[in-house]
């Protein structure tokens, strides 16, 4: 009895014991990594380095194995009228001992042009040296843009009402984005009469490749497209700060009026962007924003939707309103065209039976109702005094009557 006793005071006591020793593996410390506050200060230091031109205090952050590059870079930024520059930590993991992962939001504004920053989210590594953290490694976020200044040198040309900024472009081509720029700007402050900045920020990188690289997304799905604007719905002065993106293989195969055409459509977006919400359809967006585009230029309703003529005249006439996902990149070019050829003559057609601020008014109503549920209907009826009914109804009518 007494050596059963025993033994299973033996086996309560190994049991114990290795009950103990897990408890001590699980409590074992993790390795220290440094504070969100520390990491933020070294960003802090590091951003404003730049913005004072400091070049050793903005390498002074980075491990030696970055400064060749970074030097590089800093150059590049150099020639960019920055007003403000800054990090914003958001996460701190540490992966190692002396080693970290830290996410934060990159945000900067250009002098003159930016009421709020242009954002975009970095993922930085950071190592310690004798109690000092460093910078070892800074790359975009999974499927977040990069910025124009890492695809190579920056050329800056200045316009009356905007700023061009290009990598890989001729100074010829780049002027003339900007006189285009210059004759957008108030072309479209006349047909949107509300207040916004009057001045646009424009990238052109040096193929489609490196433009879908400055969007986050592959190239195919930008090849035919002239032109894209960056931006937040809804923007207002703490809104991130729009871009219009050159696609300079797309942008090259256009004459004269096609370029003035593409930039002043880029241009409405940055204007409107303030009253366009996700209450607000894609064809009413697109429409409005090729409505002042072609507003005054004379071009026919032949020669401004082709796509739609021709399916008309195929006896195709369509049943409805474009949708959104009619809009989409990547797909049938053919009916992209019709699709924005569709939302064109929607607003040609309230404009001409309503009233050009009929229109302007009806946009905005659009995009203040509290979501895409009800917006139209509700400003249609309240705006137009019509129904969805008989506003597509009559707008099939209007393309019968302009393209038939």
């Amino acid at each position: 009895m007494a050596g059963q006793g025993s033994g299973a005071a033996r086996g309560a006591a190994a049991c114990l014991l290795a009950a103990l020793l897990a408890l001590a593996g699980c409590g074992a410390p993790e390795p220290a990594g440094p504070a969100p506050g520390v990491i933020q200060g070294l960003l802090d230091r590091h951003a404003r380095a730049l913005l004072d031109r400091d070049e050793a205090g903005y390498l002074a952050a980075l491990d030696p194995a970055l400064v060749p590059a970074a030097r590089t870079e800093f150059g590049r930024l150099s020639k960019i009228p920055l007003g403000g520059l800054s990090y914003r930590v958001t996460d701190v993991d540490t992966t190692g001992e002396g080693r970290a992962t830290a996410e934060a939001e990159l945000g900067y504004r250009i002098k003159g042009y930016d009421s709020g920053p242009a954002t975009t989210e970095r993922v930085l590594d950071l190592a310690e040296r004798d109690g000092r953290w460093y910078v070892t490694g800074d790359r975009a976020a999974d499927g977040a843009p990069q910025q124009l200044w890492q695809q190579g040198d920056v050329q800056v040309v200045t316009g009356r009402r905007g700023l061009v900024l290009g990598v890989g472009q001729s100074t010829e081509r780049l002027r003339e984005i900007a006189a285009a720029v210059d004759r957008a700007v108030p072309a479209v402050g006349d047909a949107w009469r509300s207040a916004w900045a009057g001045r646009v920020v424009v990238l052109v990188p040096a193929s489609v490749e490196a433009m879908g690289r400055l969007l986050g997304g592959p190239a195919a799905s930008y090849r035919g497209i002239a032109a894209v604007t960056t931006g937040e719905v809804g923007g207002g002065p703490s809104a991130p700060a729009d871009r219009v993106i050159v696609n300079p293989d797309a942008y090259a195969l256009l004459g004269s009026f096609g370029r003035q055409l593409v930039l002043t459509h880029e241009t409405t977006h940055v204007a409107t962007r303030a009253g366009t919400t996700k209450a607000t359809p894609v064809w009413l967006s697109e429409g409005f924003a090729d409505w002042v585009a072609y507003r005054g230029t004379g071009r026919t309703a032949a020669q401004a939707a082709p796509e739609l003529r021709r399916a008309v005249r195929a006896g195709e006439l369509p049943a409805r309103l474009p949708e959104d996902p009619d809009f989409a990149f990547g797909g049938d070019a053919e009916a992209l065209g019709r699709a924005y050829e569709g939302g064109w003559l929607a607003c040609e057609l309230i404009a001409e039976r309503w009233g050009e601020a009929k229109l302007t008014e009806f946009y905005k109503a659009v995009g203040a109702h509290p979501g895409r549920e009800g917006a139209v209907e509700k400003a249609l009826q309240d705006v137009l005094d019509t129904t969805p009914e008989d506003f597509t109804a009559d707008w099939r009518a209007y393309l019968g009557e302009r393209l038939g």
